[in-house]
């Protein structure tokens, strides 16, 4: 009989090294690292009917005066409203934003407390957040987010400065804190970001996208109207399929499972049900126009981020 290994759970962060939980410190020392990152110039390809570019705008544009159209204005630029008072063409002329607001969403549901290589998706999730979070703060963007767990959610409002990084990291580390004593959804967190995320912002979700339907669609398409919006796939090898031979044992120390991988049936639906997930999630970010890029529990975050366009 082959046991996966068990990771316990009631460990404090130091007796797992980082695996299951991450300190204030360590988040705090991906600053460093953080200073090779330009996100604003992400570009991400998914694989789907041929594959497909996202490339962002980069720093917002902020509308400063209506002149006179000359020859090689772009024609969308073209002020209608000018020319049809004024009887000439007249084009909007732009300057861009100093700051663009930034906002980091972060899944820390049950679900993301599972890793059997690596490190937990939960403290992958927290790596990535904190690595943009930094990124932001070097290129001069205010900084906010949102922190889900099945218990609650909270929202950072975007702020300037290494203060608000701070604030955000803290926010991060004390979710593994929280009671759980209800039942938060997917569904209900998307439809609080879109809520929160104030027009032009850049808005990164980082989940094992559990509980993804045709309502957290409706709330995507509505934050991708106003928004960047960027979706990081989160998820650990063993989910995308099971080895073919042995028994093996999952625990949360309070309930556990055993899969015998010898049950071909019960085996293709489990893998079955991560291709669904994963392809769900590449059909909905073809088509509202939203960035995705995968990550694994084993996947260095500094890495990933510094190249996207690797193999998924």
């Amino acid at each position: 009989m082959f046991s996966a290994k068990k990771i316990d759970v009631a460990s404090s962060p130091d007796d797992t090294n980082g695996l299951v939980s991450v300190s204030l410190k360590a988040l705090i020392d991906l600053a460093k690292p953080a200073s090779g990152l330009n996100l604003h110039r992400l570009t991400v390809r998914a694989q789907q009917s041929g594959g497909y570019l996202s490339a962002f705008k980069g720093r917002g544009m902020e509308f400063d005066e209506t002149r006179l159209y000359q020859q090689g204005d772009d024609i969308r630029s073209i002020d209608w409203r000018v020319t049809a008072r004024t009887g000439k063409t007249h084009t909007k002329l732009f300057r861009e934003e100093r700051e663009k607001p930034v906002f980091i969403s972060v899944d820390n549901r049950p679900t993301m407390q599972f890793a059997t290589r690596g490190v937990f998706k939960s403290v992958q999730a927290k790596k990535l957040a904190a690595l943009l979070a930094w990124v932001a703060n070097q290129q001069g963007d205010r900084i906010g987010g949102q922190v889900f767990s099945q218990s609650s959610c909270k929202e950072l409002k975007p702020q300037n400065g290494k203060h608000s990084v701070l604030h955000f990291l803290n926010a991060l580390v004390i979710a593994d804190n929280a009671e759980v004593d209800a039942k938060f959804t997917l569904a209900q967190a998307l439809s609080r970001l879109s809520q929160h995320a104030r027009p032009g912002s850049l808005v990164y979700i980082i989940s094992d996208f559990r509980g993804i339907n045709e309502q957290t669609e409706n709330y995507l398409l509505k934050l991708s109207e106003h928004c960047d919006v960027v979706l990081i796939f989160v998820y650990d090898p063993l989910e995308k399929g099971l080895p073919t031979q042995g028994r093996y044992r999952f625990t949360d120390e309070q309930r556990e499972v055993v899969i015998d991988t010898s049950d071909k049936q019960r085996l293709t639906n489990y893998q079955l049900r991560f291709q669904e997930r994963l392809q769900k999630l590449k059909r909905i970010a073809l088509r509202r126009g939203l960035a995705l890029m995968q990550c694994s529990t084993q996947d260095d975050p500094v890495q990933r981020l510094r190249h996207p366009l690797e193999s998924r």
